[in-house]
């Protein structure tokens, strides 16, 4: 397994400290092998534009792990999962929470298992899928940087469940994407997150379908 340097340990301890997020030992052994398994594989793979261990720890996995307190389901999709982030952290930090990550690029998906495999992350299953093809539901659907708001609930509609959530990490320019919801679709909430170690402005979005139309 790649050698996680100390500035790695450290700003994973000290962002998570900032987030509030409190881990065992065995989940800081995951999310630091986690770094040193993605950092491995982007070399050969280019699995993503990050290049250094550390900025990953702020780019993937603090930033994942900053949507932790709005989960509030039994079962996660993951649309356009990449390499698995935001999943893969959000499983390590809930073990109790059944995730599954998918995507359409093979060679993030053979990384996603391979991820979960080197990590035990048995509440993890990695599915190589357009969305399109796709038929489980569940509780809530989340998704960073994958669509348009409107694309992401047109095409993940049928993936939640009565009363279920769809969770999208959005940049600053998300009132703009609003107004491509669907009638029946509704923002219920607005999150700011603050990443540690990272600037601009960071939103989840959290859309649920409306109980009854709206008045004219």
């Amino acid at each position: 397994m790649t050698a996680i340097a100390d500035p790695v340990a450290t700003r994973l301890d000290q962002g998570l400290a900032q987030l509030g997020i409190a881990v065992d030992p065995e989940q800081r052994r995951r999310l630091l092998a986690l770094v040193g398994l993605l950092h491995k594989w982007n070399r050969a793979y280019n699995l993503t534009a990050i290049r250094s261990a550390e900025e990953m720890v702020s780019r993937h996995l603090l930033d994942s792990a900053a949507v932790l307190p709005y989960l509030n389901g039994r079962t996660l999709l993951d649309v356009g999962a990449g390499p698995g982030f935001p999943g893969l952290v959000l499983a390590i930090l809930k073990p109790g929470l059944e995730v599954t990550l998918l995507d359409s690029n093979g060679k993030k998906v053979r990384f996603q298992r391979q991820a979960a495999l080197e990590l035990g992350l048995d509440n993890v299953t990695p599915v190589q899928a357009r969305i399109e093809a796709f038929e489980e539901r569940y509780d809530q659907v989340i998704s960073r940087a994958f669509a348009s708001l409107g694309d992401f609930v047109a095409l993940t509609r049928e993936r939640v469940v009565p009363g279920g959530q769809w969770l999208a990490m959005k940049g600053p320019a998300v009132d703009e994407e609003l107004a491509g919801l669907p009638a029946e679709v509704t923002p219920v909430a607005r999150h700011l997150l603050e990443v540690p170690f990272e600037v601009g402005t960071r939103l989840l979005v959290v859309l649920e379908r409306r109980t009854q139309a709206p008045a004219p």
